[in-house]
């Protein structure tokens, strides 16, 4: 199930957004404005965004520009601007659409369907990262000329990091992803996977490797080089 975040300081059009997103099968988080939509990332990654322009504090445009800078996260705007300097500017802070209010809900469902599909890889079967090829049908991970078998939880941890490179994942997305709702454990058990998926990567490749945010997450780095 994706995930979407939706930013807007308008009561009405979250509850609006968030039946309609629900009710076409999404997982949908609300923010109503920038400072909360970045506390609610602390814990969630999610995998698009519908952002409001005019909003108290730090507006859309801003807020598209980290979210998809930082992030990496693509960006539907929201706003009752319509003019073609709006667009131009949201477009230049990095937005992937947008969309005019009033709006039809369908026409933002298959909007948010569309940019889906052009930024979901974890959804894709096979993807390359660096020097790093990752088949999810056959579970194996190629390197140059070495093909590397991965325990299952170490290669879902892997596919999941390199699905976004240089975005960092925070460590209750990963457990829910990886581990999913009801599991048990601690988060030690998160610590060991990347220990032992780190010393694979060292072996064979200098181009990705893993990063610790302190107090955040990981995320896997590319190298530019490479």
């Amino acid at each position: 199930m994706n995930t979407i975040l939706v930013v807007d300081d308008d009561a009405h059009i979250l509850k609006l957004v968030n039946i309609h997103l629900v009710q076409a099968g999404y997982s949908v988080i609300q923010a109503s404005c920038a400072e909360d939509a970045f506390h609610k990332l602390e814990t969630t990654l999610p995998d698009l965004a519908i952002v409001d322009v005019m909003m108290p504090g730090m507006n859309g445009f801003e807020l598209t520009k980290i979210l998809n800078e930082d992030y990496n996260i693509p960006v539907l705007l929201l706003t009752a601007k319509g003019e073609i300097e709006d667009k131009e500017k949201g477009f230049s802070a990095g937005s992937d659409d947008y969309v005019v209010k009033p709006f039809e809900p369908r026409e933002l469902l298959f909007r948010v369907a569309a940019i889906l599909r052009r930024f979901d890889k974890k959804n894709q079967e096979t993807f390359e990262v660096g020097d790093m090829f990752i088949d999810r049908r056959s579970f194996e991970v190629t390197i140059g000329k070495q093909t590397l078998m991965l325990p299952l939880k170490e290669f879902e941890l892997l596919a999941l990091l390199a699905s976004r490179p240089n975005q960092v994942f925070p460590r209750a997305t990963i457990m829910e992803q990886i581990w999913g709702f009801d599991y048990e454990g601690d988060e030690q058990t998160l610590n060991t996977h990347i220990k032992r998926i780190r010393e694979r990567l060292t072996k064979h490749t200098t181009c990705v490797t893993i990063t610790t945010v302190r107090g955040v997450g990981y995320k896997l780095e590319v190298n530019g080089a490479c």
